[in-house]
């Protein structure tokens, strides 16, 4: 479940319609996979810079396409275990998620 500061954030269809036509104009495909020559469906629309408390409002942040990047969820799921030392989950909605307990 996304944080509470960005819980509206990625409710708000703003974020739906930027997301949608990101994913259309890369073509669907994990951007880290496709460097490597392996054509994955992307599955999670990542922010490059994440998003804080204090950028949650900045559009060039939060919608920029420059701060966009389509992957797939095992390509997500190790930049945020590179960043943070834990693997988290990704829902449907691309949304990360702490791992529960015992899992």
């Amino acid at each position: 479940m996304a944080r509470d500061f960005a819980q509206a954030f990625y409710n708000s269809d703003a974020w739906d319609a930027t997301r949608k036509a990101y994913r259309k104009s890369v073509g669907g495909l994990c951007e880290l996979c496709l460097k490597e020559g392996r054509y994955t469906p992307g599955k999670v629309v990542h922010h490059k810079t994440h998003l804080n408390q204090d950028n949650i409002n900045d559009p060039e942040i939060t919608l920029a396409w420059g701060n966009l990047m389509l992957l797939c969820q095992d390509c997500h799921a190790k930049i945020h275990a590179g960043k943070t030392g834990r693997r988290y989950r990704v829902d449907e909605l691309g949304r990360v998620t702490a791992p529960e307990a015992g899992g």
